[in-house]
């Protein structure tokens, strides 16, 4: 959300939102490789591809519940972010623990 907010004055709201996901990726993975899943059976290369496919997922229902609240509703820009990402991450953490970094 800090990449979004220092980037949303100078592109489209919605590559700002990209550009945050970008970012988030990869301390996401670590701190759920190193600490949420720590004890995962998968190898890293396995848990990485996986989470990957897990953070796409994420990454789409956000962007179109972002634009919808933004575009459709008019909701501003940080208020339409924060419920997607809400939606997103809980989506995230389900996909990734019965699946991307199966125990």
């Amino acid at each position: 959300m800090a990449v979004f907010a220092l980037a949303q004055d100078h592109m489209w709201p919605e590559l700002a939102n990209a550009l945050g996901f970008c970012v988030a990726f990869f301390v996401s993975f670590a701190g759920h490789r190193l600490l949420s899943f720590k004890d995962a059976a998968t190898s890293v290369s396995t848990s990485l591809g996986r989470f990957a496919v897990t953070a796409l997922a994420g990454f789409v229902s956000n962007e179109i519940i972002f634009m919808l609240l933004l575009r459709t509703l008019g909701w501003p820009a940080l208020l339409a972010l924060f419920v997607a990402l809400v939606f997103a991450a809980g989506q995230t953490f389900v996909l990734s623990r019965f699946w991307a970094f199966r125990r």
